[in-house]
């Protein structure tokens, strides 16, 4: 059995950036929802969390998984999910890009305590500085 930790760091928005995760007890409801389904599927996700129009997960990868067919689960899974229960005004869709950005042992603290801080941090910060940060941080620019 090979030993691996391979943490990503995955953002994702809603389709247009629409605010359509608009309340916390919305938000706290699917990030449940997608941590329960992802261990489900063997998914490890370390951390998540995020705001209006986006959100943040954490994952280790396992041997077999790949990048594009974990936030194909997710995703998926999740927009199939809210919609089935009427959980927005109206058809909910993530975009279909994403961010995918390897993340060290030594930073896994930094980048949990940076999700878990949504909240604030979007106080002052709108989610397209935030992802041109990011874009710039991890050389996509």
């Amino acid at each position: 059995m090979p030993f691996v930790r391979t943490y990503i760091h995955f953002v994702f928005s809603t389709k247009n950036r629409e605010p359509y995760l608009n309340t916390p007890a919305l938000r706290n409801q699917l990030w449940n929802h997608i941590k329960k389904n992802a261990k489900e599927k063997n998914i490890m996700i370390d951390f998540i969390n995020g705001y209006t129009n986006h959100c943040h997960i954490l994952i280790s990868l396992g041997t077999d998984q790949t990048i594009r067919k974990v936030m194909q689960l997710i995703k998926g899974e999740s927009s199939y999910w809210i919609n089935k229960n009427n959980l927005c005004n109206s058809k909910f869709e993530w975009q279909d890009e994403y961010f995918a950005g390897s993340v060290s042992y030594s930073m896994l603290y930094k980048v949990r305590e940076y999700i878990k801080n949504q909240d604030e941090h979007h106080k002052t910060k709108t989610f397209q500085e935030e992802d041109n940060e990011l874009m710039k941080e991890y050389r996509f620019d």
